[in-house]
């Protein structure tokens, strides 16, 4: 399933310790939006992860999760892809 994760976090200290965990999850296609195709048991750690982070009154993170129909059809001006899901890993 593909994500689209998005944060606006004032203090610098937490939004890089985030953006370093999202790497993990996916590529970062914007300063602070991600994308991360995964799957149930990755989307079960990803929760986990950002329901770990220590938000401030004026911080926020969003996640939307964009359905295959949908996926089909995102258009990109500029440069960049959209996100795919590899067909295998190296550990």
């Amino acid at each position: 399933m593909l994500l689209i994760i998005s944060y606006d976090i004032t203090d610098d200290k937490k939004r890089t310790r985030l953006a370093k965990k999202l790497k993990d999850f996916g590529p970062r296609v914007q300063k602070s939006v991600f994308e991360a195709d995964v799957h149930k048991q990755e989307l079960d750690k990803l929760f986990s992860v950002l329901s770990k982070v220590e938000l401030d009154q004026d911080d926020s993170i969003r996640l939307y999760r964009i359905c295959s129909q949908c996926a089909g059809v995102i258009k990109i001006w500029g440069c960049g892809k959209v996100t795919k899901d590899a067909d295998y890993y190296i550990a």
